[in-house]
């Protein structure tokens, strides 16, 4: 009896073993997909942290500093100077010119991403963050926001992104 009771705990342990997390594959097998991270940018962070800090500050078309309210390209040259010390002016679209082109799979935080949100080419800007998601100082709500990349709206009206890090 003991002998069977030993058997049936050692076979439910061993049944249990096989349940468990698969032992880890070595890399480049043909089963396993792996590519190369993209660097991260301190830069970028600094400025991703920044525009994190600005959410729920009220819109003010024109604006270009917190205490008066900010719109889209406001935003992204009061956060760019006081982050990085860096000039970054005019409209969305001068900035859009200015910026290095990005695809965008190798958004980065504190990238720029472009929407059509007005029948105008590069009319609103945000920051990427990371994880699919921007800040921005849209007009609709008033207040400056995080949103995703996929939502229906800006996935619709999404152009293009830019960079001036690294």
């Amino acid at each position: 009896m003991r002998l069977s009771v030993l058997l049936v705990a050692t076979l439910i342990s061993a049944l249990l073993t096989a349940c468990g997390s698969p032992s880890p594959r070595p890399a480049g097998t043909p089963e396993t997909i792996t590519h190369a991270p993209l660097p991260v940018s301190e830069k970028g962070n600094e400025v991703a942290f920044y525009a994190l800090g600005l959410i729920d500050t009220g819109y003010r078309f024109g604006g270009k500093n917190p205490e008066a309210g900010l719109d889209c390209s406001g935003m992204v040259s009061y956060i760019y100077a006081q982050a990085l010390g860096l000039k970054v002016q005019g409209s969305a679209a001068d900035i859009a010119r200015r910026g290095r082109p990005l695809e965008p799979g190798n958004l980065r935080p504190g990238d720029l991403v472009f929407f059509n949100t007005r029948n105008q080419p590069f009319s609103h800007v945000g920051i990427y963050v990371g994880d699919a998601r921007f800040v921005h100082a849209p007009s609709s709500n008033g207040r400056v926001r995080i949103d995703r990349l996929n939502d229906r709206y800006y996935a619709q009206r999404f152009e293009a992104a830019r960079s001036f890090l690294d």
